[in-house]
């Protein structure tokens, strides 16, 4: 029980990622961005709803894409669904709702917009799998936080990755800005010189030293 308990502690702290909701206002253009691990399943459940007494129904377009401009999900006219897909490398996403004006209509109120986005353990379907392979509830809460563990090790893998390559980042700039101060000094120290050189010999062709 000993090595489990910092693990539930850890469960409970983390706990369930909570919905986002905002306003989009009509001919509007609003996006929410995140950086996700490679292999990584991500489901989401959106809702667009039009304020109380509004004559016109909710109308936006929904697009996810990766920052190479790949669409991963995408609906127009959306007002409520599910999507699902899984990374392939580490990236940043980005998921834009965007308000259409109807036709022949004035200003378009604002619009709710709810999004409920998760990733990796937060998006498997632990009661599916238990269906799935028979498991017992404690073997599905055993079987969530090896999931949750493995996650948080590839967490800390990647930042102990990150901190490397800005540790060989800043050697290789100090590296270069010894170099560059090196090469500096002996420029100006040459030039010194050749300024003593010259104004002795410019002084001498005027007679005023010897």
């Amino acid at each position: 029980r000993a090595p489990l308990l910092p693990l539930l502690l850890l469960l409970l702290l983390v706990g369930p990622a909570r919905p986002i909701s905002f306003q989009l206002p009509g001919k509007a253009r609003k996006c929410l961005r995140e950086e996700i691990h490679r292999d990584t399943l991500v489901t989401g459940e959106y809702e667009i709803s039009a304020p109380p007494g509004s004559s016109t129904g909710p109308s936006a377009n929904l697009k996810i894409t990766d920052s190479a401009g790949h669409i991963l999900y995408a609906k127009e006219d959306a007002t409520k669904g599910k999507f699902a897909f899984t990374t392939e490398d580490y990236d940043m996403f980005e998921a834009c709702f965007e308000s259409k004006l109807p036709v022949g209509t004035g200003r378009m109120p604002d619009q709710l917009v709810t999004l409920d986005m998760k990733h990796g353990v937060e998006a498997k379907n632990y009661e599916e799998i238990a269906k799935v392979e028979k498991l017992k509830p404690l073997e599905v809460e055993l079987r969530r936080l090896e999931d949750l563990s493995e996650s948080i090790v590839n967490d800390f893998a990647y930042m102990k990755k990150r901190e490397e390559e800005m540790r060989d980042t800043n050697e290789s700039t100090n590296t270069r800005v010894l170099y560059f101060s090196i090469f500096s000094m002996c420029c100006l120290i040459g030039l010194a010189t050749w300024q003593v050189f010259y104004l002795r010999r410019f002084f001498k062709a005027k007679k005023l030293i010897e």
